[in-house]
């Protein structure tokens, strides 16, 4: 499939769909969606109309009905869609951050030391992290890594955190002889 180009208005009520959607498995009502993106419910309706002809959702009537992402709605996003998810926490000041889950970390920069940044793709909103904010990403599942730092910067439409890297800690094992 072609990579299809979305408004970021778009991208940011499909990835709330999709957010949504992973948490609860059935189809989720627009009033929900506008209420995760802080937009109308009206607006939401347009918008998924252009979505749907996109073939990124499709329309569940009926009182349980709503919408739900299709397989190319996480192609178009970039999102992989697994079985199961490994689930890595985030911590915001040291209270673990439900429905965040870590997708991706980004380590940029780390030829430069001072300036290490760590960019953390969240399946889940980051509409709760502020700036200043400090947080704990991980343990991840094989290298059991685990960064703390403090939240330089967001980009809500990608669901992305920008961390200043202040300390990243796997444990060492020793090599087999």
């Amino acid at each position: 499939m072609s990579s299809i180009e979305l408004t970021s208005s778009q991208k940011t009520i499909l990835r709330a769909l999709v957010d949504l959607y992973t948490q609860r498995e059935e189809a989720i009502k627009g009033e929900d969606i506008a209420g995760e993106v802080d937009r109308n419910a009206g607006t939401i309706r347009n918008q998924m109309q252009s979505l749907k002809a996109l073939q990124l959702v499709e329309g569940v009537p009926g009182p349980k009905g709503g919408y739900k992402p299709t397989a190319n709605a996480y192609e178009a996003l970039e999102i992989q869609q697994l079985d199961t998810t490994a689930e890595i926490p985030v911590f915001c000041e040291g209270e673990e951050v439900e429905n965040a889950n870590v997708q991706e970390i980004d380590l940029t920069s780390v030829h430069h030391p001072e300036l290490c940044r760590a960019e953390i793709h969240l399946r889940g909103s980051v509409r709760e992290f502020h700036e200043g904010d400090k947080l704990r990403v991980g343990p991840t599942p094989l290298s059991k890594l685990v960064i703390t730092g403090t939240l330089d910067g967001k980009d809500d439409t990608s669901n992305i955190l920008v961390l200043k890297i202040e300390s990243m800690e796997a444990p060492a094992e020793e090599p087999a002889h």
